[in-house]
Order: structure tokens, then sequence, then C-alpha cells
């Protein structure tokens, strides 16, 4: 076996059609689903180093890893079921009145009844049978075995307790589904070990690694079998100092209960001794090693290329949240909880920076239902999710969400967006109320840096229902320009665009000029929030030094093209408003100016009166 130049607390375990791999910060399922495609399920879980200090002392850890990764075992084997099985049928009857009447789904009946039965068979087969079998036995010859506090009784309740664990094993073998399990288990255990060895996780370095390891959870079955042993014997031993109650069947269920209880004590010494055992590759403890090690020889087959993806993938997501603390959660696409979708979403997007309610408005647009209603708690089913998440996987990488959607509302008229044009904000809304307050009938109106055409378009359609008043909208940016004549034909908006820089281009002189400028400082650009800085055009932030360049350049030129008893309405940024007036004073000669207020108290539109 070759030497390992790294160790990793990773480990996993093979589910339905795909490989778990859980690190100490995350937990990452990748399962085949029913078309062939990967899909990748990713949950954080609290590091043991965060964990309270009584849960680490030895033996007790092993307890609680005992229970945890039964816990997560079993989640991710059921989860990985909905998703190797589902279908896009649509639900059928029964599950969309337990989805309306009980908020519960079918796969939520399923995993608790599962899990139950799991437990039940387990406790049968491993603990009732066994003791039952040796009781027997021990009836039948008790002078060569001597009763419960024998080493021999013992003996005999162990060896029938592994025979039944063998016997369970070489069942599921028969089975064709499970055959495959054993060959993601294989491909697991391949792809740690081809990063213990230090090589690249690629298809063929793993298929290059053993398949078989340390830390193997049938290895740790293993060793419980041995370890119960001694400690079932103490047990009978204590209790027939005891003599119990005499009665032979109140008898035989006190022990059972009492073994049952024993098992987080078995389960804790197996533990350390797998975790020393898995620390050194010594010749010296290649014996205590070699029965797990022939157990694995069963629990695994050698997988195929798929399988080995699926593990490498799993792998690579679990490390990723170890290394990454900000590695986003992913959910299968598949039948779940709209409570639960919205509470990954906003988990993941809180660690990115990105504003929780972009989890809210994915859901309801999606859904077709307005955010008001996602209170109520409903199943979304798996087409409804996967549409869900191709929207939050985007939204992850931080492009904007009205990019992603293609479209956006502007005072209470939708509007196309996308990379050539900023996305409109509510209190630009505020400019036009206080465009739309100045104009007249027969007025004219000059929109400078137009960009989709929000201020334009909303203008021209409100003023259209009371006045007749022309509107010309002009931009540098050609791309810009064919998203606003998109948006005005949208919309039916009369508005006359004009490729030009400001008022270089432009006709005529207007009783109304509106302005939303560039007015970002230069040196600011890169610490502006990342889906701003990274996906909207600089070209519409960038003010220059100061963040005022254009207002400069409107003020030296607007007495050319506005008309005597015109108003200017400028928005800007925080902290600019004054000095865009005195620019204007001082620049342009005006009459007046004045200062709007958003609803924060910003100073957010500058009027200015010629």
């Amino acid at each position: 076996m070759r030497k390992k130049t790294q160790r990793t607390y990773i480990g996993g375990q093979a589910v339905i059609q795909g490989v778990m791999m859980r690190s100490k910060s995350g937990m990452a399922t990748c399962v085949r689903d029913d078309t062939g495609e990967m899909q990748l399920e990713a949950k954080r879980i609290t590091p043991p180093e965060q964990q309270k200090k009584w849960m680490r002392f030895p033996f007790i850890r092993g307890v609680v890893s005992f229970v945890s990764s039964l816990v997560l075992g079993m989640k991710s084997l059921l989860r990985s079921s909905e998703v190797a099985v589902a279908d896009d049928e649509e639900p059928s009857k029964l599950s969309k009145w337990m989805a309306e009447h009980w908020k519960i789904s079918v796969g939520d009946i399923l995993t608790t009844v599962s899990t139950v039965l799991g437990v039940a068979i387990a406790v049968v087969l491993f603990m009732f049978l066994p003791n039952y079998f040796a009781e027997l036995i021990s009836e039948a010859a008790y002078d060569a075995v001597g009763g419960a506090g024998s080493i021999w009784y013992n003996l005999i309740e162990g060896g029938f307790r592994f025979v039944i664990f063998l016997l369970y094993i070489l069942f599921t073998l028969l089975f064709a589904s499970l055959r495959e399990t054993y060959q993601y288990h294989g491909a697991e255990h391949k792809t740690i070990n081809c990063y213990e060895y230090g090589d690249e996780l690629t298809v063929e370095n793993v298929k290059k690694a053993s398949r078989m390891h340390d830390r193997c959870g049938t290895t740790f079955i293993f060793l419980v079998l041995v370890i119960s042993i001694f400690v079932f014997a103490l047990a009978n031993w204590a209790l027939s100092l005891t003599g119990l109650t005499g009665i032979r069947g109140v008898d035989f269920f006190i022990t059972l209960i009492v073994k049952i209880a024993l098992l987080p004590v078995v389960a804790a010494v197996s533990y350390e001794l797998l975790r020393l055992l898995s620390k050194t590759d010594s010749v010296l403890v290649l014996p205590l090693k070699a029965p797990g090690y022939l157990l694995q020889m069963l629990t695994t087959r050698e997988p195929d290329e798929k399988m080995i993806e699926c593990a490498i993938c799993a792998f690579e997501k679990a490390k990723e949240m170890d290394d990454d603390p900000a590695s986003p959660e992913k959910t299968f696409s598949t039948e779940t909880r709209l409570s639960e979708l919205l509470a990954m979403m906003k988990k993941s997007f809180a660690r990115r920076g990105i504003d929780a309610a972009d989890a809210e408005w994915i859901a309801g647009l999606k859904l077709g239902i307005p955010r008001s209603a996602l209170t109520q708690e409903r199943i979304v089913n798996r087409k409804e999710c996967r549409s869900i998440l191709d929207v939050f996987e985007q939204r992850m990488t931080g492009r904007p969400l009205w990019y992603i959607f293609g479209d956006t509302e502007f005072y209470g008229y939708p509007f196309k967006v996308d990379e050539r044009v900023l996305i409109p904000r509510p209190e630009t809304e505020i400019l036009v109320r206080q465009a739309l307050a100045s104009l007249r009938d027969g007025d004219s109106m000059l929109d400078l840096c137009t960009g989709c055409g929000a201020i334009a378009v909303a203008v021209a359609c409100e003023a259209a229902k009371d006045k007749n008043v022309t509107v010309v909208a002009s931009d540098i940016s050609e791309g810009a320009l064919e998203v606003a004549r998109e948006n005005a034909r949208l919309n039916k908006a009369n508005v006359t665009f004009v490729q030009a820089d400001l008022f270089q281009g432009v006709r005529g002189r207007y009783n109304l000029i509106t302005a939303n400028p560039p007015y970002i400082c230069s040196a600011e650009i890169s610490s502006l929030p990342e889906d701003v800085r990274d996906f909207e055009p600089h070209l519409a932030l960038d003010g220059g030094v100061d963040g005022l360049n254009y207002y400069r350049r409107i003020a030296e030129k607007i007495n050319r093209y506005i008309v005597r008893g015109g108003m200017c309405i400028l928005e800007c940024g925080e902290g600019q408003a004054q000095e865009i007036i005195r620019i204007f004073r001082t620049v342009a000669r005006c009459d007046f100016a004045m200062v709007v207020r958003d609803l924060a108290g910003v100073e957010r539109i500058v009027k200015i009166g010629f």
C-alpha cells in the first residue's frame, strides 16, 4: 500500500447513485439524477472546535460522532433517493392534498418511516437475535456454555452478531442496486486515498488508488462487534450477580435494554480505537486492520468513471467548505418545504453579503406569488425548486438579480435591463415625480444619460394621460440606447432617442432637462458592492475624481438648451447636492436651486430654475 503524504479529516459514505463527503465544516452529497446529470447538495455543520468542550473529550466525542454520523448519514441517504428516483411528473393528488392541508410531503413521511424502520431492523438483527440464540444454546448446553455471565456465552453471542452481519452483507450483494452502491463506496475510498497520497484529484489518478481505507464505516462496525463482546460480557456478568427477577422473558428484555443502553459506550471505545489505528501505516498494527480490510473487500467494488466524478465533486466541495467560510450551501432540485428553501438561500446570501430580500424576490417571482404570501408554508415541487435554484446559483456569483431575470419594475412600468445599462433604483422615482409636477401641456423635455430609458419612458407614459409633452432622451452608449428603445416599445412610450455625449448632437431648447448622470468618485468604484462593481457598466457609474464631472459639463452648456423659465432636475449622490448647487450658480447663473430629500433623508434631487 502506498505511503500517504497528507492526512484529511474528510470521510464519507455511499448513497443512492452518489457519494456523501463530510469535512469539519460541511457535508456535500453528489448524486446522479434520473437524467444522468450530477446534482450537488452542500450543508454547513458545526465544526468540532466550535462544539461545547465536553463534547470533544475522548470517548464522549466518539458518542457524539456516532450519533451525528448516523443522523447525517441517514439524511444524506434519503435525500439522495429523492434525487436519484425523482421524476418531473406532476405531484399526485395525495401529495397535493398533504402539501395543502398538512404542509408536509410524502417524502417527509417516507423519511420518518424509513429511519424508524431502519433502527428497528438493526436492533432486531444485531441485538435481539444474537441475544436470543445465545440464550437458546445456553439453555440447551448449560454445563458447557454456562450462564449469561460466562465468557463462552458472550463469545457465542458475539459470534452470532458477526455471522448475522456477514450474512447481511452477502445478502445485499444479491441486489444490483446495492452492488452499485458498493461501487460508489469504492469511489469514496479511492478519492480520499488519492488525496492522501498527494495526487491531483483526477479520474485517472483516483482509479489507481486503493479502495481500502482505515476510517471506513465497515471497519468501524467490525470494531463495534468486537468491543461489544467485552462490554456486553461485563454487563451480563454484572446482571447475573443481581439475579434479576427470575422470570425468563422479563430478564431477557431487561438484558436487551441494558445492552442497547450500552451501545454509546461501545461506539465511543470503537471510535477511539479506529482513530488511533488510522493515524499510522505501521505493519505492526496491520493484524488489527486486516479484518476490516477483508470486510471492505465485500462492501466496496471498483467504480466506473461517472461514479468517481461524483466522489471527486463531493470531496472538493466538502474541502472547499473547510477552506472557505464563504463557500455557499447548495440544495438538490427536489421536493422541499418553502420555508426550508428560503432559509437556505437567505443563509447563503448572508455569507456572501447579498441582501436576504433577494431570496424572497426569487421565490415569489418564480412561484408567481407576492412576497407577503411567502410566510404561508407550502411544498415546492421538483420543477419549481429547480427553477428557483437556477436563479439562486446565478445570484451567488454576484450577478445582480434583475440582470438574471432580464427585467425589473420602475414607477409601475416593466423595464428590460442587462449589463449594458444600470438597474433603475427606487430613489430615481422621486426625480420622475418632480419632473411630472413641473411639466405643463405643450412642454418639451430632454433626459440626459438616459440609460435604460427609465426616466424618459416613465415621464412620457404618465404625462400622456393628461398632457401633450415632447420627450427626447440621449446617451453616449449605443448599447444603452438599444435597451431604452426596447423599453419605449414595451411601454408604448413616445420618446425620441439620440446618441449623444450629453448635449453634443442634441438640437433645440427644452422646458425641462433631467439627468441621473454618473456620480461615483473614480477611487470609490473598487469599493462598491460586488454586484454593482463587477456587473453594472462603469461608464454609467464613474463621475471622475470627485464624482461631479458630468454636473460641471451640464452646467457649462445648459443655457444653450433650456428655455427661459425652464427647469433642470438632477439626481446626485450623498453629500453632493450643495456643491452641485454652487456649480450651477457659478457657471450657469441659475435663478434658484432647491434640494429634495429621499426617504432616508439624503439630499438626493437638485432642482435648478432658469
